[in-house]
């Protein structure tokens, strides 16, 4: 027999305690120390609301019950504390874009933000690199300082059915079905953005062999799996 569905509220307590997860992973990785960042999860039962960390929260202190709920207008519904305004302009229209995804993560890192600057897609040059082969976007614009919907809607429209967009000048962004795989592809996506900048003279892999291992390193099972270490390394928790 299968296992029962979660219920509405269970459900919504593990994406809140994900969220909280992810900002601390993020804290822990170094990120997030100016609050330049942010992490969402849609609520299973208002789709169109989306839970972030209060803007006057820093990313290590992050619990489910500092998160609040954002309703489309931008006003905070649940939870206590304030909107992070430039969140919501980049979060809601790509919510509302993306009714396949739960989640949307973005956050100011130390090789995503100047790779960002050279406007580039990434090359297949490592393992992680393959996991957006074909599966990223740029957003060549320079409206660094995110200040309307409207440009969040842009960033949508470039980011597309992609599972990540390079935001020129500003850094990177990735979406998933759930937190743990927004999170877990963030984290690669810094990874490669790195990589990009490091490697000196670097040799793309082949097409079928970028593909290849895209399917192996995109699988549910290993993007949990992912998130999970970062979880465990990171914070010590499982």
């Amino acid at each position: 027999m299968n296992a029962p569905a979660p219920t509405t509220v269970a459900l919504r307590e593990a994406r809140k305690r994900e969220v909280a997860l992810g900002y601390r992973v993020f804290a822990a990785l170094g990120w997030g120390d100016l609050g330049d960042g942010h992490i969402s999860a849609r609520d299973p039962e208002r789709a169109d609301c989306f839970w972030l960390l209060d803007v006057d929260t820093p990313f290590g202190d992050a619990t489910p019950d500092k998160l609040v709920l954002i309703q489309p207008d931008g006003s905070v519904i649940g939870g206590s504390g304030k909107t992070n305004l430039p969140a919501y302009y980049i979060h809601y229209p790509i919510l509302a874009a993306r009714p396949d995804i739960s989640s949307v993560a973005h956050t100011h890192t130390a090789y995503g933000t100047p790779f960002s600057a050279s406007a580039k897609l990434f090359e297949p040059i490592t393992q992680e690199a393959c996991v957006f082969y074909d599966d990223h976007a740029v957003f060549d614009d320079e409206e660094v300082q995110v200040q309307s919907v409207d440009c969040g809607e842009r960033i949508a429209r470039d980011l597309g059915r992609n599972r990540g967009v390079v935001l020129r000048n500003h850094g990177l962004l990735t979406v998933g079905a759930t937190v743990k795989h927004s999170v877990a592809w963030f984290v690669m996506m810094e990874r490669v953005a790195e990589a990009h900048l490091r490697a000196r003279d670097p040799i793309p892999v082949s097409h079928n062999a970028a593909l290849y291992a895209k399917a192996d390193l995109t699988t549910d099972e290993y993007t949990r799996s992912v998130f999970d270490f970062l979880v465990g390394h990171h914070l010590g928790e499982s």
